[in-house]
């Protein structure tokens, strides 16, 4: 196994903020509300950062094309020639080798992120491999070492090797360290060029003499690099320079059209270049830092790049968002609805100084003075979600600033069902039981005839699905709305309910339609960005 169990060398900021399931819940540009992240990956200490970022655009496959329409080399991670070519592709596949069974000795496991960059440096010192892994079930990181194999792998060779860890304050003097064993079959990398086969023991970089590379038909800046993933297969993976990388993602974040208020789109790239960095080796285990999705950030590469945008890049660059000289978790969702959110009413975690519930206007509105959650029931330009198919991209900057949506007596049955595994008959009453500071729900029961039924935060959005125009299932947009029974004037029986909201996405952090209003009516970016990040500084690092 080469490269999934690398040694890992991460970024040169740190931070103590964790927050389970952060993500970037931003603008969409096709249907469907955006994924939920798992727990946000917080940043060690790095002896240099080269100022590169690794994008898994594939990240998993049984082959990965890599080339380039101008001249380009491939050579091995270690920097040997492999071959090169005047334009043209390459199919990188595998060649399997027996199994080998790595050993790595757990020498932490942190909950608190500020203890893990000592035992990094003493690591780095003495040029000893290291990695970091999320716990699968406990909210700590581990610090694992070595990477035995072999006759060095063994019992009598582990025990040693642990004694000459906790010589060197490495591993603790106890001898509690925990080994771990990962037995992968080793990997040959494949290829074929100018009638010649490649192999390659390391992964294999593919640059042009043009600069751009292209992974699987689609063009990027930077290299093509192929790893495998810890899952076994292959990931195709583009390396770039973190500021090349932003043109491909503020396109795809904040659109540039019709999003093209130059402020907002400058605030835009503080969050994702800060969100980006504090990211980097969050995905280490899978040969890359980030991956291309709502799940980190959308990156489409070179083919998406837009004037607006890479003037907003270049015009900011190194610049990022800290508090108290750490970066931010810099969260942005689509529409606030009015007001965002404070992050422990979205997430299990405790509150954040710099994410902390802010009120935005109407648009028109001054940005002092946010309406009444009242206006929900009665503005007169709330959009029914069963318009749109699951939330496309967005005609006005707030569409989904106020909206509204109704379910038939079947059709809240059909999504009270999926949500309790069973069916549940009749819904006979919603209540919400918590709010959160800025109104969104915290708490709510479900109560029908097979029971009563509860969620908390925002998976509230997915178990209160609704209908979109294509008839399928989408969830909530939201969880600032009111919930009301309808009731058969007839029969006096609930026939149905009516919820009445506001805003798209998690609503923590910056609100990217919010921002383009600020933007709109004259504020600066900086301005912007210290509106939704209260009490931060912004700092140019590089």
């Amino acid at each position: 196994m080469q490269h999934a169990w690398r040694t890992v060398r991460l970024p040169f900021l740190l931070t103590s903020a964790v927050i389970a399931g952060a993500c970037s819940d931003a603008l969409p540009t096709g249907p469907g509300a955006r994924a939920d992240a798992g727990p946000a990956f917080s940043e060690m200490a790095a002896a240099a950062w080269d100022g590169q970022i690794r994008i898994g655009v594939v990240p998993t496959a049984a082959s990965v094309t890599i080339g380039s329409a101008g001249d380009f080399t491939i050579t091995n991670e270690g920097g040997d020639a492999l071959g090169s070519g005047a334009g043209g592709t390459v199919t990188v596949t595998t060649a399997g080798l027996p199994p080998v069974t790595h050993w790595w000795l757990q020498v932490s496991c942190a909950f608190d992120p500020a203890g893990l960059p000592p035992l990094i440096a003493i690591a780095d010192a003495h040029d000893v491999p290291w990695m970091t892994e999320p716990h699968p079930t406990v909210a700590c990181t581990r610090l694992l070492v070595g990477d035995r194999t072999g006759t060095d792998g063994g019992f009598t060779a582990r025990n040693n090797y642990e004694a000459a860890m906790i010589l060197i304050g490495l591993a603790p003097a106890d001898g509690s360290g925990f080994w771990h064993s990962r037995t992968v079959g080793e990997t040959v990398y494949r290829f074929t060029l100018n009638g010649a086969t490649v192999d390659s023991r390391t992964p294999v970089i593919l640059t042009s003499s043009t600069g751009l590379v292209t992974i699987n038909g689609a063009p990027y800046r930077g290299a093509a690099v192929v790893v495998r993933n810890s899952a076994g297969s292959l990931a195709g993976v583009n390396k770039l320079w973190i500021e090349d990388y932003l043109l491909g993602v503020l396109p795809r974040e904040l659109p540039p059209v019709p999003y093209d208020e130059i402020e907002a789109q400058k605030a835009q790239a503080v969050s994702a270049r800060t969100y980006a960095i504090r990211g980097l080796g969050k995905r280490s285990v899978d040969g890359y830092d980030l991956l291309p999705t709502t799940s980190d950030q959308v990156y489409s590469g070179y083919a998406v790049e837009h004037p607006l945008s890479t003037q907003a890049v270049r015009e900011t660059e190194g610049i990022v968002a800290t508090y108290g000289g750490t970066l931010i978790e810099a969260l942005f969702s689509s529409t606030s609805g009015g007001f965002t959110a404070g992050n422990e009413e979205v997430y299990n975690s405790a509150p954040v100084p710099y994410l902390r519930p802010r009120t935005d206007a109407q648009r028109g509105a001054s940005l002092e003075h946010a309406p009444d959650h009242a206006i929900f029931k009665y503005d007169k330009n709330a959009s029914s979600l069963r318009g749109f198919k699951g939330g496309d991209y967005e005609a006005d900057w707030s569409r989904y600033h106020r909206w509204t949506f109704t379910w038939t007596a079947d059709e809240i049955s059909q999504v009270v069902s999926l949500h309790a595994q069973q069916p549940v008959g009749r819904v006979l009453a919603i209540n919400v039981l918590e709010r959160g500071k800025s109104g969104r729900v915290q708490r709510i029961e479900y109560v029908t005839e097979a029971g009563t039924f509860y969620d908390a935060k925002d998976h509230i959005r997915t178990s209160l699905k609704f209908v979109n125009a294509s008839g399928t299932l989408s969830s909530l947009l939201s969880t600032l709305f009111y919930i009301d029974p309808v009731v058969d004037k007839a029969t006096g029986e609930v026939s149905g309910f009516v919820a009445y909201g506001g805003g798209w996405g998690h609503g923590v952090g910056l609100a990217q339609t919010g921002a383009v209003g600020m933007a709109e009516k004259g504020a600066t970016y900086e301005e912007i960005l210290k509106h939704y990040y209260t009490g931060i500084d912004l700092e140019t690092r590089y």
